[in-house]
């Protein structure tokens, strides 16, 4: 039998680390022992740094809104207690945005949420509707629309107006029925 050799295979794997080592100092990009070891690593703080800045960006979010707060003289846990008790539902990106850029409405929302702590506001929360609901809604409208359902919508839809057998219906089954 003849001898093969894995030349090119072996020089591809090496080309790949090196060129993933680019831009490394020193002999991490020219070795391929050591350009292989930190590349691995790289790739692991990579992975672990994705998932980290997510939480690093949080803090920040709260460190911001929490000066304002101090600024407004409330802390900002209850400030935090206050929004949610008076319905107010915005995440801490755009609470942390505002207190930067605009810090009047901010003043306002830091106001509300002291007279929902003392319990002068009713809470009236008005909640978005899923998507889903949404689309079940305008198919009860507009019967055309109903093609444009997915099939579980589409059985949902058909418990709703009790359709019998809907459940080992087909999609196209559903719509005539439906119809």
């Amino acid at each position: 039998m003849a001898r093969v050799k894995g030349g090119t295979i072996h020089r591809a794997r090496r080309k790949k680390v090196l060129d993933q080592a680019k831009g490394y100092f020193g002999s991490k990009h020219r070795l391929y022992k050591t350009a292989k070891e930190q590349v691995m690593h790289s790739l692991s703080y990579a992975y672990r740094d994705r998932r980290q800045k997510k939480r690093d960006f949080r803090k920040l979010w709260i460190t911001r809104i929490n000066a304002e707060c101090r600024e407004n003289n409330i802390s900002y846990s209850k400030f935090i207690n206050g929004l949610s008790k008076a319905g107010i539902e915005i995440n801490r990106k755009m609470l942390s945005e505002l207190a930067i850029d605009n810090k009047e409405v901010f003043a306002g929302l830091v106001n509300v949420a002291k007279d929902a702590l003392e319990g002068k506001i009713v809470k009236e929360t008005v909640k978005p509707a899923k998507k889903e609901e949404t689309k079940v809604e305008t198919a009860k409208e507009t019967k055309e629309d109903v093609t444009k359902l997915t099939v579980a919508e589409l059985k949902k839809l058909a418990k709703e107006k009790n359709v019998e057998g809907y459940l080992t219906m087909k999609k196209a089954e559903l719509i005539d029925a439906l119809k």
